[in-house]
């Protein structure tokens, strides 16, 4: 028992100096260099927002239920249409057709057909996104609405992100430098790493029976879309003068 016990905790220690290895890289300690590590990030305004919902039916069979679903999903074609998107940029998810039971007798009784399907959207012109919204709330078969702000183009806000990591870094060397009465000369290592922070808005499923949606301002109007925060860790060995 005891010998199990200490390689269980031999092993564990090296799993451990392992997983710490690879979130923290080793640089060997030299001679006259200085190694720090800095935080940097970039706040950019989003360029994508992806619409995504779901055409969901229920019938008494499943051709019913299927026929449901094909004449929502026209529905949908014809609603992007009229505001200027080819169909073609929807995109399904999933597509299912289930049966559904009644448990509550001693035997299970089918008692109908369900059908889920998933879609999503990706506009870049954001002024689509509350006409949209309304209108796919007039639909009956679509259910389960949301809004995720996104930046397609992530190269450019990691670079920015980077940027400001290692001018911190170069800071903090720097000035531990200066405490040593030295200056802080070329970089020798550097390793990078980035991280994006995903924001997602939720909406209204379905429309609000009769009222009149003329007088209803839509949820997000005149509010702006959370900026992405692009973050970026720098570890920096330079060497001393």
């Amino acid at each position: 028992m005891h010998i199990k016990m200490s390689v269980l905790v031999a092993a564990l220690i090296t799993c451990l100096n392992l997983a710490a290895a690879q979130e923290h890289p080793t640089v060997t300690a030299q001679a006259n260099t200085v190694y720090v590590g800095a935080d940097g990030k970039y706040e950019a305004a989003p360029d994508t927002a992806l619409v995504q919902f779901s055409i969901s039916t229920q019938a008494d069979t499943a051709k019913a239920a299927y026929d449901q679903a094909s004449r929502g999903a026209e529905q949908v074609r014809q609603l992007l249409r009229s505001n200027g998107i080819p169909p073609q940029m929807a995109e399904f998810g999933f597509f299912s057709l289930q049966p559904i039971y009644d448990y509550r007798s001693p035997k299970r009784k089918l008692v109908g057909y369900r059908v889920n399907s998933s879609v999503s959207l990706k506009l870049k012109d954001f002024s689509k996104v509350s006409p949209i919204l309304q209108q796919l709330a007039d639909i009956d078969v679509t259910e389960y609405q949301s809004i995720n702000y996104a930046l397609e183009n992530m190269d450019a806000a990691k670079i920015k992100a980077v940027d400001d990591a290692y001018a911190h870094a170069r800071q903090e060397a720097d000035a531990l430098a200066k405490a040593a009465q030295r200056t802080v000369g070329e970089l020798s290592y550097a390793s990078v790493d980035t991280f994006e922070q995903v924001r997602v808005v939720p909406m209204r499923a379905r429309a609000m029976g009769a009222m009149d949606k003329t007088a209803i301002t839509a949820p997000t109007e005149e509010f702006t879309p959370q900026k992405v925060t692009v973050t970026a860790h720098v570890n920096a060995l330079f060497t001393l003068k």
